[in-house]
């Protein structure tokens, strides 16, 4: 196996593309802002600024425009609901902030800068292994509100590493199977990441493991805004510590982890690299167009209550989600079997995010592999995605 991810990797350098059912681009310059980067702003290093309008709107969104092509990127329209073509890097960002306020409209505004407290980190217990070390710990995510999360370090450290959040799937256990403490073997990715040399981050998602919390009672509009609001905070402890070179972190995640991990990174631009496995379609794809699955207290109930489960009248997609993270790379697991997020659909996405990753001048960052299995993440496409990573982080 070893030789076959080797040889895998070693063509993928060589060519940036293999043939067959597996269809890639790397990145060439993953870290840094390059001068398209640069000039459209999109590259942060730090928590921008209150309502910036390329950096993600932190305090409240833009009113919501109704953008109803979701498959051609390259336009936008005017409070008038005229279009108007996107044909420069800059012009992008008036689509960008219209999906931003879009997607909260969908999930309720994130939360404004006011509702951040010390993070007051605790270390609950620590195990000692012998690649890293596993503390088990907490953080305040906002007042009254303590984290649980496993953070993973890596023995024998001689300068600051990248860092990973590491979100995981929708299991009972939550951090823990990332973490390397039960569950599925091919989704230890903490574990493992950390063996590569990551400080790695494993938190619950809310009703997960440890984590027992009404979301709603908090007056957040879905369990989802929380997670982002969670995953930014998580940015804002890998950032603290002494361990952790700042300016180089990434987010993984399996399924639920997968599409918490664009939703993360299309609101936190500090994080630099994704990695996403099983973890979206296009919602016309989903489940036959039927979104029930999104809409339930652990989702967002507004597709129920606002939008009637209806993709149709959806005001955002997943193409508009990776092409709200360009020109950040992005490694996307999509298994041809997934009986849960159809192939068909992420292809589509992908599809129509390209133009705008190539407009940026980024199109060979966004990455899609298409392995002949169902919804898994298997050791090679790992492996793949932990080579794809040191090349963006290290």
């Amino acid at each position: 196996m070893k030789k076959v991810v080797a040889l895998f990797v070693s063509r993928w350098l060589l060519a940036g593309v293999l043939s067959g059912s597996l269809a890639v681009g790397l990145p060439t310059s993953c870290r840094g802002a390059d001068p398209v980067v640069a000039a459209a702003s999109f590259c942060c290093d730090v928590t921008p600024p209150l309502g910036h309008p390329l950096c993600g709107g932190w305090i409240r969104p833009l009113e919501a425009v109704d953008e109803p092509d979701k498959a051609h990127l390259l336009s936008y329209r005017d409070p008038k609901g005229l279009e108007h073509p996107i044909s420069r890097p800059g012009a992008w960002a008036k689509r960008r902030a219209h999906i931003l306020a879009n997607m909260q409209s969908v999930m309720g505004p994130l939360p404004a800068a006011s509702r951040q407290v010390p993070l007051d980190m605790r270390v609950e217990s620590e195990e000692r292994l012998p690649r890293f070390t596993r503390r088990n710990i907490t953080f305040l995510t906002e007042a009254g509100d303590r984290l649980p999360a496993y953070l993973l370090i890596p023995n024998g450290l001689k300068a600051k590493a990248p860092a990973m959040l590491c979100l995981h799937q929708t299991i009972p256990i939550g951090k823990a199977e990332p973490a390397g403490l039960g569950g599925s073997g091919n989704l230890r990715y903490a574990q493992e990441l950390a063996e590569r040399g990551y400080v790695t981050l494993a938190p619950d998602y809310p009703n997960f493991g440890d984590y027992k919390l009404d979301v709603y009672a908090r007056g957040y509009a879905s369990a989802t805004m929380k997670g982002i609001w969670n995953h930014r905070r998580a940015v804002d402890l890998l950032q603290s510590l002494p361990q952790v070179a700042p300016r180089r972190i990434g987010v993984i995640g399996h399924s639920l982890g997968g599409h918490n991990a664009l939703f993360a990174a299309a609101f936190d631009p500090r994080i630099k690299a994704v990695v996403t496995s099983c973890g979206f379609t296009s919602f016309f794809a989903y489940h036959g167009g039927d979104l029930t699955g999104w809409s339930h207290s652990g989702y967002m109930p507004r597709i129920a209550t606002a939008y009637g489960n209806d993709p149709g009248q959806m005001p955002f997609d997943f193409s508009e989600v990776l092409a709200a993270v360009a020109p950040r790379p992005v490694f996307i697991n999509a298994p041809l079997r997934d009986s849960n997020f159809a192939v068909a659909g992420v292809k589509d996405c992908v599809l129509a995010a390209r133009p705008v990753y190539s407009l940026l001048g980024a199109a060979d960052r966004l990455v899609a592999l298409y392995p002949d299995c169902g919804h898994d993440f298997p050791p090679e496409i790992r492996q793949a995605a932990y080579v794809w990573l040191d090349h963006c982080l290290k």
